[in-house]
C-alpha cells in the first residue's frame, strides 16, 4: 500500500508492516487425518489384528465426516495393507497389522520400481545372508532342520534330473528356510524379497548347468551341517563363501557351453 506525505499526497512507497506476518498454511485433507488416526491405533496395538472397524455409516456419524471422505480414508489404509475390506454380508473393514510378507512386498516394489541392478542384489545378499545363517545356527529348531533336509533332498533330486525350474524353486525355499530359522522377522521378510527378486531377475537357464547345480548342493549341505551343529561362525563362513561364489559365477556368464566353476569356489574348511 502506498504511503502519503503530510499534505496527503501519495508517495508511491509502501509503508512499514504494522502487525505480525503469517505464512501460507497447508491444511491436510480430512481423509488423510482420519487415515492417520486409524493407522496410529493399528500400529500402537489399540486395534488388534482381525478386529473390525465400525460400519461405514457409524464412522460417518462418529467422525462428522462425509461418506466420501470416510471411504477415501479406508482406501488409503487398504492400499497400505493395514486394512482388509470384505464385501457383502458380514463384510467390512478388518485390521491387518504389518508382517514379514508386508515387508517382503514393499522391498520387492522398491527393487522393481528403482530397477535395482542384479549386482546390487547380490551385494546385498552377501552382506545379509551370512548373518542369517549364523543366527539360524544359534536358534534353529528340529522343525527347521527337517525342512532344510527335505528341501535339500528336493534340490538334489531336481538337479540330478536336470529339472532347472524345480531346482530353482527348491533353492529359493532353502534360503528362505535358513532366514526363517534365524528367528528375526525383519531378516525373514527382507531375505524372502531378495531371494525372489534374484530368482526373477536372473536368466538362470544361461548358466545353471550340471557343475553349478552340483556345487550349489554341496554348499547347501555344508551350511546345513554347521546349522545342525549350532556352529554359528562356521555357518556364517560357509554361507558367505556360497553366496559370494554364486555371485561371481553369475557375473562371469557368457554364451560358452560350460562355466569355469570348480569346487575351489566352494572350498570347505
Amino acid at each position: 500500500m502506498a504511503s502519503k506525505d503530510s499534505a496527503g499526497t501519495s508517495t508511491g512507497l509502501a509503508g512499514p508492516s504494522t502487525g505480525p506476518r503469517f505464512t501460507a498454511l497447508t491444511v491436510p485433507k480430512a481423509a488423510d487425518v482420519l487415515a492417520a488416526d486409524v493407522r496410529e491405533r493399528i500400529l500402537s496395538g489399540e486395534l488388534p489384528e482381525g478386529s473390525a472397524l465400525p460400519p461405514e455409516r457409524q464412522l460417518v456419524e462418529q467422525t462428522g465426516l462425509s461418506r466420501a471422505t470416510v471411504r477415501e480414508a479406508l482406501r488409503i489404509l487398504e492400499v497400505e495393507k493395514l486394512l482388509r475390506i470384505r464385501p457383502g454380508r458380514g463384510g467390512g473393514a478388518f485390521v491387518h497389522r504389518p508382517d514379514r510378507e508386508s515387508l517382503a512386498s514393499t522391498v520387492q516394489l522398491v527393487i522393481r520400481g528403482q530397477q535395482i541392478r542384479l549386482d546390487a542384489l547380490h551385494e546385498t545378499r552377501e552382506a545379509v545372508e551370512p548373518a542369517c545363517a549364523a543366527l539360524a545356527a544359534s536358534r534353529r529348531t528340529e522343525l527347521d532342520l527337517a525342512e532344510l533336509d527335505s528341501t535339500h533332498s528336493e534340490l538334489v533330486d531336481a538337479g540330478a534330473a536336470g529339472d532347472v525350474p524345480r531346482f530353482l524353486r527348491a533353492n529359493v525355499r532353502w534360503h528362505t528356510i535358513v532366514a526363517r530359522a534365524s528367528g528375526n522377522e525383519l531378516l525373514i521378510g527382507f531375505m524372502s524379497a531378495l531371494s525372489r527378486s534374484i530368482y526373477s531377475a536372473t536368466d538362470i537357464e544361461d548358466f545353471l548347468d550340471d557343475d553349478i547345480r552340483r556345487v550349489t548342493a554341496r554348499a547347501h549341505a555344508r551350511v546345513s551341517q554347521a546349522i545342525r551343529e549350532r556352529d554359528a561362525a562356521g555357518a556364517r563362513r560357509r554361507m558367505e563363501r556360497h553366496v559370494c561364489a554364486f555371485a561371481r559365477a553369475a557375473s562371469r556368464i557368457d554364451r560358452r557351453e560350460r562355466l569355469e566353476l570348480d569346487d575351489t569356489d566352494m572350498a570347505g574348511e
